[in-house]
């Protein structure tokens, strides 16, 4: 009888459940959003990072991270083949492959540029690259003895592009210069414009023999599924030496990832506490005016034998339902709304430190969707208690006074 009581009140009172609706429904609505979008900036961020330059998980040997850029022939794995085809018995993993970094010059023949070079497997990386940009030109191939790509920003540094010739010029581990000779066949765009403005991809065999060595830096281990990446890494380091090595995985790699993380993680906070204030004086507003305008009724309610507790008890069931209504009809709208959006897609600048805009989508995360209608509907109930517990104690006299 008290939810019969209570919808009866509810449509009873038009405009001001339309009021309370709307703005349950718009902070909801919005809270899906918001957080929808978010998510899919972490996807996104995430992806690019994992298919442009560090793969999901790396095993290199200890402190190459820390000096490697600088000596990385005193940080190879030996026979990294026989590593790698240990690694990719794990059935997570889709493919490894391995990278030789070098330090050296690139020559046009004018001038000379500081570069960081990798030797690649171009094959593996090709797929693995998936958002790696090729500008111009196209991408290396294993049958590209000598080939090269530039990063965009050497290839605008030297004023190179696809078919012309640039030399290496780098330093072998004993101490005597080595050069080789390449073919441009493409120049290529990541996410990241310092590491396009310094980066050469040549094929590894090209970079061993520049080096004088068989090894390998990096073994790159790509997932067939980002969601793996925890299980796997853990597989990774049980099958490494770990007196003389390591695995890292893509978040562990990217501490520009994890500041992101966290600065949206804080952004989208505040926004719900926001949201639920907003919803709170919203519905506080609303439910004190329709207390004040329906005080009569109470005092009517408690002269034929309610109690006060009653009163208290319809108001806040009154307010209940309609939480449950305007939080249901909040995530109906909300998911309708990213279903659409996401359809049409929000083109993106590029990020900061990035060449590269993308397209933006509204997921739907069951736990954005969960927490928005949960944020909805208490804010709802917890409005309506102060006024419930006020007009339940208006005396019933002063209450009959109102009655019109």
């Amino acid at each position: 009888m008290l939810f019969k009581l209570a919808l009866r009140n509810i449509f009873r009172q038009k405009l001001r459940t339309a009021m309370t609706l709307a703005a349950i429904v718009f902070g909801v609505s919005g809270l899906i959003l918001s957080g929808g979008f978010v998510h899919d900036i972490f996807h996104q961020l995430g992806e690019a990072i994992i298919h442009s330059q560090t793969g999901h998980v790396q095993v290199f040997r200890k402190d190459f991270l820390d000096r490697g850029t600088r000596q990385p022939d005193r940080f190879l794995i030996d026979q990294p083949e026989r590593l790698a085809a240990t690694l990719a018995e794990h059935e997570a993993v889709a493919e490894v492959a391995a990278r030789l970094n070098f330090a050296g010059l690139i020559n046009n023949g004018r001038r000379d540029l500081a570069i960081i070079g990798e030797g690649i497997e171009p094959d593996k990386e090709a797929r693995l690259g998936t958002y790696l940009q090729i500008t111009a030109g196209r991408q290396l191939e294993d049958g590209d003895e000598f080939g090269m790509l530039l990063g965009q920003g050497v290839a605008h540094a030297m004023n190179l592009r696809p078919g012309d010739q640039a030399t290496l010029v780098m330093t072998t581990a004993d101490g005597a210069m080595n050069t080789l000779d390449f073919d441009i066949v493409g120049v290529f765009q990541s996410f990241s414009k310092d590491f396009d403005a310094r980066a050469v991809r040549i094929p590894l065999a090209a970079a061993q023999t520049l080096m004088d060595t068989p090894g390998a830096n990096v073994l790159v281990v790509t997932l067939h599924h980002t969601a793996d990446t925890d299980s796997a890494h853990a597989a990774v380091r049980a099958r490494i030496d770990a007196a003389s090595m390591e695995a890292r995985n893509w978040r562990e790699l990217s501490d520009f990832y994890d500041k992101t993380l966290q600065l949206y993680d804080r952004q989208f906070g505040v926004l719900q506490w926001i949201i639920l204030f907003m919803v709170l004086l919203s519905v506080a507003n609303s439910v004190n005016m329709s207390a004040f305008e329906r005080l009569g009724e109470f005092g009517t309610l408690q002269a034929l034998g309610n109690r006060k507790r009653d009163v208290f008890r319809l108001i806040v069931v009154e307010n209940l339902v309609l939480g449950a209504l305007g939080a249901t009809l909040g995530v109906v709208i909300g998911i309708t709304l990213a279903l659409i959006i996401s359809a049409i897609g929000i083109p993106m600048p590029p990020p900061p430190n990035a060449n590269v805009g993308y397209t933006a989508f509204i997921r739907v995360i069951p736990a954005t969707v969960l927490t928005a209608f949960l944020i909805g509907f208490a804010a709802t109930v917890l409005a309506a208690v102060f006024p419930a517990r006020r007009v339940s104690a208006t005396p019933v006299v002063e209450a009959l006074r109102q009655t019109n």
